[in-house]
C-alpha cells in the first residue's frame, strides 16, 4: 500500500478532491459536512491504474489547525499539494509549504484545482516554482497536474500522476522497528480500545507485543482498509486492537520493544525554513516540537552555531537522524509560525556543566557530523559522539552496529580505542617504573 497527505490553503477543494477520486467521504463529523470545512483528519482510499492501493490523509487547510494538518502529515513519506486556479498561491499554501519543508517532505505532486473557473497555467506557474525552491528540486522537478473535482476534468490524468509519484517513493524495511504514531482512537463494544495511523516502516502482526509510552500491550487485532489482517507491513495506514489498555491520544506511538530510545532530552541541528535567513534562527526558550502524530512543548538551549539542546516535557520515542518541526504556538496569526526544522543528531545526551560546556558540545557535534553529507547518521556518528555504547543502546538509538564489538557487546569509536590502547600502555609502564618489585598492575589500579 502507499499513503499520500493533502496539503494547502482552505478551502481550495483538497477534500473535494479527495472525494472525486475514492468515491468516500473524508469529512467524518458533521459539523464539517454542515459548514464545509475540514476540522479534523479524514481518511480515503482507492486503486490507482496500475492496482497499486493508495490510501489518502486528508488535513485541514484552516490557519487554526495547523496542528492537526501537521499530526496528519507528519509520518507519512509523500504530499498532493492543492492549490486552487482562481485563488493560486495564498498564506496557508506557503504555512503547509514551509511545515513539508521543517518535516523534510521531499516527495510531492501539484494539483491545481477548479480549473474549470479559472486558467490553471498562472497558479501551476507559481506555484511550481514555490515548491522547487523549497523542496530542494529546481528546474522542474515537482509535477503538476490541473483537475476540476466536480467536472472530473483531469482526473483520469490525475491518477497517473499518482501512480508516478508512489512508484518513486523509497521501499520500507518490512525488519524495521514499528513505531506507529497515534492519530485517532476510540472503543468498540465487544472489542476495546482501538487506535488508527500510518505505519511507515516495519512490520505488525496480531498478537505481537508493542510499547505504548513504555508500558507492554498486546496486538489484539488488525485492520488496513477497513478489512482484517494478520500481518500489517509499511507503508500502510492501519487500525490496531490493543488488549488491556485504557483509551491513548493521539500523539503516542506504538513501538517495537527495545528498538526505540524514550528520551526527554535531544541534541539537535537547525535547518532554517521559508524565506528565513540561514545564520541562527533566534528560536524563543519555550516552543511546540512536532514529530508524527505528537506535539510536545519542550524547552530551548542554544549551543553554538546551529546545534541546540531541546528539553521535552515528555518522553518520546526518537531515533538519530529523526526530523522534528518547531513551531512557536504563541506567535500572532498573521505570521508564519513554523520556526525551523531539526535534525536530531543525539537522544541520550550528557548533562552540560560549566562554563563553556554548550560551545564544547557543539564543536563536538560539528567534529562528528559526517562530512560532506550530514543525512548519515550511523552507528560510527554515534560512537564519534559517545565514544562507547553497548550494541542494545545503538539499536535502540536506530544506529544498529553493522560489525562486532570491541569486548562483547561493547562498541567503540576506533579513534578513542586506540587511544585507550595507548594510554593502558602507558600507564602500566609508568605504574611498573614507580613499583618495580610488584609482577603487574592490579586490576584497581
Amino acid at each position: 500500500m502507499h499513503v499520500v497527505a493533502t496539503a494547502g490553503h482552505v478551502d481550495h477543494g483538497k477534500s473535494t478532491l479527495v472525494r472525486a477520486l475514492t468515491g468516500m467521504e473524508p469529512d467524518r463529523l458533521d459539523e464539517e459536512r454542515r459548514r464545509g470545512l475540514t476540522i479534523e483528519l479524514g481518511y480515503a482510499w482507492t486503486s490507482l491504474p496500475s492496482g497499486e492501493p493508495l490510501a489518502f490523509v486528508d488535513v485541514p487547510g484552516h490557519e487554526r489547525f495547523l496542528g492537526t494538518m501537521l499530526a496528519g502529515v507528519g509520518p507519512v513519506p509523500a504530499v498532493v499539494f492543492v492549490v486552487a486556479a482562481d485563488e493560486g498561491w495564498m498564506p496557508q499554501s506557503e504555512e503547509h509549504l514551509v511545515a513539508l519543508e521543517a518535516l523534510g517532505v521531499r516527495h510531492c505532486l501539484l494539483v491545481v484545482t477548479r480549473s474549470d473557473l479559472a486558467d490553471p497555467g498562472p497558479a501551476i506557474e507559481r506555484s511550481r516554482a514555490r515548491l522547487d525552491e523549497a523542496l530542494g528540486k529546481p528546474g522542474g522537478g515537482v509535477a503538476a497536474v490541473a483537475v476540476s473535482g466536480r467536472t472530473g476534468q483531469g482526473l483520469d490524468e490525475l491518477r497517473r500522476a499518482l501512480d508516478r509519484l508512489v512508484a518513486g517513493l523509497p521501499r520500507p524495511d518490512p525488519g524495521a522497528a514499528v513505531r506507529l504514531w497515534i492519530d485517532r482512537t476510540f472503543s468498540v463494544t465487544g472489542s476495546g480500545t482501538v487506535v488508527t495511523g500510518t505505519l511507515p516502516a516495519g512490520t505488525v502482526s496480531v498478537g505481537d507485543e508493542l510499547l505504548l509510552d513504555g508500558e507492554p500491550v498486546r496486538v489484539r487485532g488488525l485492520e488496513s482498509l477497513k478489512r482484517a489482517r494478520d500481518t500489517v507491513s509499511g507503508v500502510a495506514r492501519v487500525a490496531v486492537n490493543l488488549r488491556g489498555h485504557d483509551l491513548p491520544w493521539r500523539g503516542q506511538a506504538l513501538v517495537t520493544p527495545g528498538g526505540w530510545t524514550y528520551t526527554e532530552s535531544v541534541d539537535v541541528r537547525v535547518a532554517s525554513v521559508g524565506k528565513q535567513p540561514q545564520e541562527d534562527p533566534g528560536l524563543p526558550r519555550r516552543l511546540t516540537v512536532h514529530v508524527g502524530s505528537a506535539a510536545v512543548t519542550a524547552e530551548a538551549r542554544h549551543l553554538g552555531g546551529r546545534f541546540v539542546r531541546l528539553r521535552l516535557d515528555r518522553p518520546v520515542p526518537l531515533h538519530l537522524g529523526d526530523v522534528l518541526l518547531l513551531r512557536d504556538p504563541g506567535r500572532d496569526r498573521s505570521e508564519v509560525r513554523v520556526l525551523a526544522g531539526a535534525a536530531v543528531l543525539d537522544v541520550r545526551p550528557r548533562a552540560l556543566r560549566g562554563r563553556g560546556a554548550g560551545r564544547e558540545r557543539a564543536a563536538q557535534l560539528e567534529k562528528a557530523l559526517p562530512k560532506p553529507d550530514p543525512a548519515g547518521l550511523d552507528a560510527a556518528f554515534a560512537l564519534r559522539v559517545h565514544r562507547l555504547l553497548r550494541a542494545a543502546d545503538l539499536r535502540a538509538m536506530g544506529a544498529a552496529p553493522e560489525v562486532p564489538g570491541v569486548a562483547g557487546e561493547w562498541h567503540a569509536d576506533p579513534d578513542y580505542w586506540e587511544e585507550s590502547r595507548r594510554r593502558l600502555g602507558e600507564a602500566a609502564r609508568r605504574y611498573a617504573e614507580r613499583n618495580p618489585l610488584e609482577p603487574a598492575m592490579p586490576v584497581e589500579a
